[in-house]
Formats: C-alpha cells, sequence, structure tokens
C-alpha cells in the first residue's frame, strides 16, 4: 500500500482529500503545520507528497525544495493562487504537478494514480531503488554512502559508515570489539581494539542527541557493542 503525506493548514480540505485518497487504498497521514510537516517529510518514507503552498511556519516552496534533495518520489503542490511565477518556482524546485484550488477530490486521486504509476514504470525500467535503513530519525543511504540524522545530512569517513551500517544492519545483536574489527577493517585485532572505540565514540558524536545516554549504539560493559532497534 503506497503512503501519502498531505501538509495543508486546512483541515477541513485535507479531511476530505484524506477519506477520497483512502477509499482508493492509500494509506495517508496529514500534518498541519509546515514545520512539522518537513520534519515528517524527511525521516519517514512515504510514496508521494501534497503539499500546500501557503502554511504557517515553513512554505511548501521550502519544504518541496528540501524533500527534493533527498527524494525523488513524486511530489503535487497544491494552492489557491494562480499566478503562473508560482507555479514556474515549483516545477524549477523540483515538483511534479501544480493544481490550483477549487479541484474536485476526484481529479486529485486521479493525478496521484498517474504519478505514482509513472514513477513505479520508471524505478522498475532500470532505475533501481536505493537501499536505505530507517530507525527513529536516522536514516543511512548504502547505495549512495550517505547518512541523515532526523533530517540533516551528516557526513561520514568510510570506516565510520562501514561500522555504523554494519551494526544497524544488526540490531539486538552483541559483537565483541574483536568482531567488529575483524569485520570491518578484515583483519584480526592483534590487540589493536582501540581503533573500534575511537571510531564508536566518534559515530555517536554524530548520531547522538546525548552520548551519555546513547539511542542508538550501547556500549555491553565487558563485551562489545549493540545497535538498538
Amino acid at each position: 500500500m503506497s503512503r501519502i503525506l498531505i501538509i495543508e493548514d486546512e483541515e477541513s480540505i485535507a479531511a476530505l482529500e484524506k477519506d477520497y485518497l483512502e477509499l482508493s487504498d492509500f494509506e495517508v497521514d496529514i500534518e498541519t503545520d509546515g514545520r512539522k510537516g518537513l520534519k515528517k517529510a524527511l525521516t519517514e518514507e512515504y510514496d508521494l507528497y501534497i503539499l500546500d503552498l501557503m502554511l504557517p511556519g515553513t512554505d511548501g516552496f521550502e519544504i518541496c525544495r528540501e524533500i527534493r534533495e533527498i527524494k525523488e518520489v513524486p511530489i503535487l503542490m497544491v494552492t489557491a493562487r494562480s499566478d503562473d511565477i508560482d507555479k514556474i518556482r515549483g516545477l524549477g524546485l523540483g515538483a511534479d504537478d501544480y493544481i490550483t484550488k477549487p479541484f474536485s477530490p476526484s481529479e486529485l486521486v486521479a493525478r496521484v494514480k498517474a504519478h505514482l504509476t509513472r514513477y513505479d514504470r520508471l524505478v522498475g525500467s532500470g532505475t533501481r531503488k536505493n537501499t536505505v535503513i530507517e530507525i527513529r530519525g536516522l536514516k543511512i543511504d548504502k547505495t549512495a554512502r550517505r547518512v541523515w540524522v532526523n533530517g540533516r545530512e551528516t557526513q561520514f569517513t568510510t570506516k565510520e559508515f562501514d561500522l555504523l551500517t554494519f551494526l544497524a544492519e544488526h540490531p539486538d545483536h552483541v559483537y565483541k570489539k574483536e568482531e567488529l574489527f575483524r569485520e570491518i577493517w578484515n583483519m584480526e585485532s592483534i590487540g589493536d581494539i582501540a581503533t573500534v572505540t575511537v571510531h564508536i565514540k566518534k559515530i555517536r558524536e554524530k548520531i547522538e542527541y546525548d552520548t551519555s545516554k546513547p539511542q542508538y549504539i550501547e556500549t555491553i560493559w565487558g563485551v562489545g557493542y549493540r545497535f538498538k532497534a
């Protein structure tokens, strides 16, 4: 089932859109605040976004721009304004379609289906989806070797990325430092397990809100480390 996020501050309109889309077997979430909608859009996975232009907090143009920086799924922009300049700007930022209010809900559903079908056809015709791991605001794109923490991209060295990805792919498994060194550095530790400790410290500084109380990588004293699912 395809997931759709509607970011629309007019609750009656959002509810109507949601009802019609759910009748067509879509899973739909609604956010009425621009900032909250942007955070949800960047930290969760959706197959299509429907954005109103005029929003409290952050407008639809900025939301479109930030989504398009990291995601390729369809974006539909909705507005009561019919100015061509807004349409040109929205499409220039990466929106796939532009709908002017008032419009019929059935037209919206038809456009949503058309864009999802077109996107699926493009993906299926050779454009492969990236392999992505998402856990509580942490997004790891294995294919592109990129990491986002609460929507903000963070830079990692090669070994930091490899170590983080390995642990995230094996949640709730306790690994000894020797095992991690052998897995990531592809050699026996020869007593040099401090390398693992240093890399774990650096990774925590980049992904943890409070390194003294890690929510992702916890230390199992006397044993090693475990990634919390």
